[in-house]
């Protein structure tokens, strides 16, 4: 099943839309009747002008463009003189059919060397575009989107409904970081959250949007045709935003104003990919959430309002590089080489010690982000519509069109979201003042920590003494290590590296 969007039928939806009376909605003083009136609308208009067909199967020529029109001919007349050797069996017709076929290997061979060499040449000013072309040449990213036919569930038990396999990964999904959050010990000194956030005594505000604001967002987004959970993408979005952004600024602002965050667009669709290992086992699988594109564009207006607000009262870490304009990972190992440098030219010794955490975004605890914004000055309407934002959302797992049931997410923050990151890194924003004396480098969450000094042995003491803190700051935190290794290793110039 396809949608039927030409040109025509989009430039007929344009119409409806432009001429629609959206009195519905302007006259509601509620953001989630609002915007069921509105989201009811367009999908209704979009399932009118470009409704989903089925189509007949066609033959298409190969995706692999190194593969031209006569290579094609070639092709058919290969598998033509290997029917007329199955028929004959003669010695002759098995000579006749291996030559061609070799011959077609090697001109096959040479045409799609050639076609790289041409792309690689044409990009050679641009390194990206030359990396992306190699890595499509060795295949690296692509994921197999197939899913075998059974998946294990333990050792006696195997699913292989597809419903059944969409519920157990939605299960899996939904509770892995509440689960590695149980996991976590309670620690004995939780008065300590926030006595590394010094309140602010100032409040966001949230100011009204404009119809320009919400056009110039969209434009920012990415063309890409992945559907949401009401089977609309950013492409179809960007077609027609001009004609339905009066009503949904209403909504917008409506929802800025109350302080409520419209229900349906708290709904994830969530697709399964292989990362590695075990095809059947659900725990080798990542879920890539599919937000609404609208919830997309509100979020981004509340981002640019959370930006300028960080921004005017400083209130970020200057160590962290994560998810912030003008900050790169270069800019992070910049400023730990430098940290290193330095120590090496007073002849110290060096102990880095590099953090892992577990689905660091599933973990979140909401209370204790909650609490953490309050400090930060997140109050009043900006409070409750944060507030609104993260409760009672909910997910489904989609696998060869078959949904799931949907659950509620009670921790973390929302994947695939375009607020969620900007949460994270103010969630874990305190920890660059949790040690005095190790300095603290983050992008996200990748953290390292580092220390230097002159005798090795009370440089050890010393960092392990302030890990201890730290990991008492995690545990309170909901954060979970992944402690894979640890390694200590003395290389020259008195650098030493505390690996976890």
């Amino acid at each position: 099943m396809i949608r039927h969007r030409t040109t025509r039928a989009i430039a007929a939806l344009q119409v409806d839309l432009k001429e629609h009376n959206w009195n519905e909605v302007f006259a509601n003083e509620d953001s989630n009747s609002a915007y069921d009136a509105f989201l009811s609308t367009v999908f209704s208009l979009y399932e009118k002008h470009c409704p989903l067909m089925k189509i007949a199967r066609k033959h298409h020529r190969s995706n692999k463009p190194w593969i031209t029109k006569g290579i094609e001919d070639a092709c058919k007349k290969k598998n033509n003189l290997y029917k007329r050797f199955t028929k004959q069996r003669t010695k002759e017709a098995e000579i006749k059919y291996k030559l061609y076929k070799n011959r077609l290997v090697n001109i096959i061979r040479t045409s799609k060397k050639e076609y790289y060499q041409t792309l690689l040449e044409q990009s050679r000013s641009n390194t990206q575009k030359t990396w992306r072309i190699l890595n499509s040449i060795i295949k690296k990213g692509s994921k197999n989107k197939n899913y075998p036919d059974y998946f294990k569930k333990d050792k006696d038990i195997v699913l292989d409904k597809t419903k059944d396999i969409a519920n157990e990964f939605n299960d899996f999904f939904v509770n892995v970081g509440f689960n590695l959050a149980k996991e976590i010990p309670e620690s004995r000194n939780n008065n300590d959250l926030n006595k590394h956030i010094t309140q602010n005594v100032s409040s966001m505000f949230i100011g009204a949007v404009t119809h320009r604001e919400i056009i110039n967002i969209v434009k920012t987004f990415k063309n890409k045709k992945s559907t949401d959970c009401f089977g609309i993408d950013m492409i179809l979005i960007k077609s027609i935003i001009e004609y339905i952004v009066k009503p949904f600024a209403y909504i917008c602002n409506l929802s800025f104003r109350t302080g409520v965050f419209p229900s349906q667009m708290k709904i994830a669709k969530v697709i399964p990919i292989h990362k590695n290992g075990e095809r059947c086992q659900f725990t080798n699988y990542r879920p890539i959430s599919l937000l609404p594109q609208f919830s997309k564009i509100l979020e981004k207006l509340f981002v640019n309002r959370l930006d300028k607000y960080i921004e005017k009262y400083n209130l970020l870490s200057d160590n962290q590089y994560g998810f912030r304009a003008k900050r790169s990972t270069s800019m992070a190992v910049m400023e730990l080489v430098e940290g290193i440098s330095n120590a090496i030219d007073n002849k110290e010794y060096t102990v880095g010690v590099f953090i892992d955490l577990k689905k660091a975004f599933d973990t979140i605890d909401h209370s204790i982000l909650m609490n953490k914004l309050e400090r930060y000055g997140i109050r009043g309407i900006a409070y409750k519509w944060m507030k609104s934002y993260l409760d009672d959302r909910c997910q489904y797992v989609e696998i060869n069109n078959v949904k799931s049931k949907q659950l509620k997410v009670t921790c973390g923050v929302p994947q695939g979201s375009v607020l969620g990151p900007k949460l994270f890194i103010l969630y874990i924003n305190d920890i660059c003042s949790v040690s005095k004396l190790l300095k603290c480098v983050l992008f996200a969450d990748d953290t390292t920590l580092y220390c230097s000094g002159k005798n090795l042995e009370q440089l050890l003491t010393t960092v392990e003494k302030e890990l201890n803190i730290l990991k008492n700051w995690f545990d309170i935190n909901k954060l979970s290590l992944n402690i894979k290794q640890k390694l200590e290793k003395k290389i020259e110039n008195k650098i030493d590296y505390f690996w976890h």
